[in-house]
Parts: C-alpha cells; structure tokens; sequence
C-alpha cells in the first residue's frame, strides 16, 4: 500500500516538485509562484513581472494570467476544463498508472469530487445538493448564524487572551456545515483535524510526508461517511446527506466523495476568510471605524477582504480544444494558470488595488469563489457566515488587538493562518 502512494505521490506531486524547485532556482516566475508563498500574493513583484509580460504570456512551458477580464473569460469558458488526473491531455502511461494506484478514498483534490469534474458528471453532482445552499436555504440560516456567533463570542469573555482562529474562525463555519450535513457536535475537533490534514491536497507540489499524512486521514474520512451513509438508507433524515444517498444516481464512491468535498469547501474557505478579514480590519483601523459608524458596509467589507486576501489564490484550467485569447494561440490540452490574488488587484478593474477599502463600489465583482460553473456551492454562505460573525466580534471588542503577529499556515495557494493569538476587552 505504501508504495502504491508513494508511487500515486511522485506522479502527482514529486517529479512537479522537481522540476518547480529547477524553476524556481533558474529565477522563473512560475517557480517563484508555486514554492513560496508571498510570490502569489497581489501585490507580489512576480505578479508584477507576469502582468509586464502580457495578458496571458507563455512561461516555462505554461501560459498564466493575472488579467481579471481573461481570467474571468476562462473560468466561464467551456473550451476550458479542471485540472484533473484523468484528463484526456495527460499522457496515456501516466494516466493508467494514476489509475492502477487509484486507491478510492475521497480527495477533494480528485474525482469524482464535482471540484475536478466538468460536465456532464459536475452537472449531476451539483445538481443533487445545490438546493441547500440557493439564496432561500441560506437566507433561513441567518438566525443560526447569529446564534453561533454570539455563542463563540460570549465563550471568549472567559478567555481573554484566546486564538481567535481555533477558539472563534474555525468554529464559527464548522458548527454551521456540521447542522447542514447532520452531524453530530462531538465530532467538530474530528472535523477539524480532517479539514486541517486534507487541505494540502488542493495543492501541487506537496512533500512526500504530507501528502502521506493527507491519504491516511482520508481513510478514517471513508470510513466515518460510509457508515453515516449506510445508516441514512435505513433511516433517512431531512440534512444534505440524506440527499445524496437518496439519489440513485450516484455510486456511493461519488456520495462519500462529494460528503468530504461539502464538509471541506464548507467551512475551510470560512475560516480562511474570518482569519484574513480579522488581521485585515486590525490592521486597518480607520476602515473599522468607518464600519462602527456604518454597519450597513459589513457585507461589502466581507467582498473587500476576499477582494484584497482571498483564501485562494490561483487555480488552473486545461484547454479542451484549441483557443485563441488576446493574440495568444494556446493549443489543445496546454494548461493555463490563473492567479485569482492578481486578478482581485487588477488595476484596470480595481483603481488603486493596494488599498483596503470597506467602501469600494465594486469589491463584490471580485473572483475570490472563482467564476462560472464551478463558482464555489458555499459562497452565499461564506458571505453570510463572514458579515454576521466580524461584526458581531467588532461589535463586542472594538478594542481587540492581536496579542503578537498571526502564525501563517503552511500552505501557498490556500492563504490562512494556523494561529492567531489576541486581547480582547469588551467595550
């Protein structure tokens, strides 16, 4: 079994790690992009050399854009596909060997998670579970939210020094998607710990430890929604999983791959965001000021801080045929990167990009959930969760202060922080 994923591991993820660390060394701006964090931040000079060299230039063998108008076009553009192991455009041996070391578990990062499958599989799956988060569903949860929100905060009155990541940004969502899935409060820290250890598969490029450490939680994940599913057949309830063992459409790899993915893209881009937007406004206060004395501008502080540090910073799409976009000839099954943080800071779309602004007039046109069919399920609700959690926690410490610099997470593509230690004193 280890070498099967160890196998699985350097096809995926080690010789790419090789060859970006070759790029990187060589001063290559894709190198650059995939290795070390703060090169995919907006503001970073690598993106600044990309947009120099055109709108979608060729790099090292791949074509990439920080231009929000292209990459907004290909995100909505069908002749693109997700970046997938199965796809056509990867060489037939690889892909029968990706295939004989498949070992079934569900990665997000994989199909048949709707996350890296288009049409027609992407449709079914959506299909199946998007009812739950359409506006009416969401709008009924506003009450819950604010409930929660209260909750988590009246706890910090006892806790003056607390990590408002572990103690507030990450309860918040995962309290929230637990009720919609239907699982139970004692499982939360479980559910943490999964979303913690399967993040990194979102990614490339992963160290061979992490990687291993990843698959064996996604065993328990297999397990735990194999026996929470077997259980809804007999005795089905009205919660989103329910749902999708009630449709006969799906196989129950495609059930127990798609619980993980609504589980994981529930409340990891949340906490991501409920982490950023907290450093974000204290470190700005000036725009929390403003927000005390208009408290109508937390929803679009909320598109602002996915605006300025969205969760997620760069995604990818596989042409399907070939395509011309701005004079440039990508061919059939070449791959395009899109950097999502530099789109958000165009300045042909967002005058002075830079600045962290509650009132901008068009914050929410940003592509932090990406765009078109596969703009991200649990993006109302991430918004939703975002308004009412910030400002109930501004609201009741106008003084908070972080207690020392938040602890990064050791991602690069998925922004967050692992640790964010504060004072709070109620006003």
């Amino acid at each position: 079994m280890l070498t099967r994923t160890w196998t699985r591991w350097l096809l995926m993820h080690g010789f790419l790690r090789t060859y970006l660390r070759w790029s990187a060394r060589r001063g290559e701006p894709l190198g650059n992009l995939a290795l070390y964090p703060d090169s995919l931040l907006g503001s970073s000079p690598y993106i600044e050399e990309i947009r120099q060299q055109g709108r979608i230039p060729r790099i090292s063998g791949v074509h990439i854009t920080a231009d929000y108008e292209i990459c907004r076009l290909i995100l909505r553009d069908r002749r693109f596909g997700v970046v997938s192991p199965n796809h056509p455009a990867l060489p037939k041996p690889i892909r029968w060997m990706l295939a004989k070391t498949d070992p079934g578990l569900p990665n997000i990062g994989e199909p048949p998670s709707m996350l890296v499958t288009d049409p027609p599989d992407h449709t079914r799956y959506r299909r199946m579970v998007g009812h739950a988060f359409g506006p009416k569903a969401i709008a009924a949860l506003e009450e819950r939210v604010a409930e929660v929100a209260d909750d988590l905060i009246d706890r910090l009155d006892s806790n003056p020094r607390p990590d408002l990541i572990s103690d507030f940004s990450a309860q918040m969502p995962v309290t929230i998607i637990a009720e919609i899935l239907g699982l139970p409060e004692d499982m939360h820290p479980t559910l943490l710990k999964w979303g913690d250890s399967g993040a990194p598969l979102l990614e490339r490029g992963l160290a061979w430890t992490t990687y291993r450490d990843a698959v064996k939680d996604l065993a328990e994940v297999k397990q735990y929604f194999d026996q929470q599913l077997d259980r809804l057949e007999a005795e089905p309830r009205d919660d989103v999983l329910s749902m999708l063992v009630a449709n006969d459409e799906l196989t129950r790899r495609e059930q127990v791959a798609n619980a993980a993915l609504l589980l994981d893209a529930g409340f990891l881009t949340t906490v991501n965001m409920l982490g950023n937007g907290i450093a974000l406004l204290t470190n700005h206060p000036d725009q929390l000021e403003l927000l005390s004395a208009r408290p109508e501008l937390w929803p679009n502080a909320v598109e602002e801080i996915l605006r300025y540090d969205g969760p997620v910073r760069m995604t990818g799409r596989v042409a399907n045929c070939d395509v011309d976009i701005d004079g440039q000839h990508i061919r059939s099954g070449s791959l395009v990167l899109l950097s999502l943080a530099g789109a958000n800071h165009d300045p042909a779309v967002f005058p002075d990009p830079q600045q962290f602004e509650v009132t901008r007039d068009n914050a929410a046109e940003h592509l932090a959930f990406s765009s078109g069919i596969h703009g991200c399920l649990g993006a109302r609700l991430a918004r939703l969760e975002g308004a009412i959690a910030l400002r109930a926690l501004f609201e009741r410490y106008p003084d908070l202060r972080l207690d020392g610099p938040p602890i990064p997470h050791p991602l690069r593509n998925l922004h967050a922080y692992r640790s964010m230690p504060a004072k709070v004193s109620a006003g």
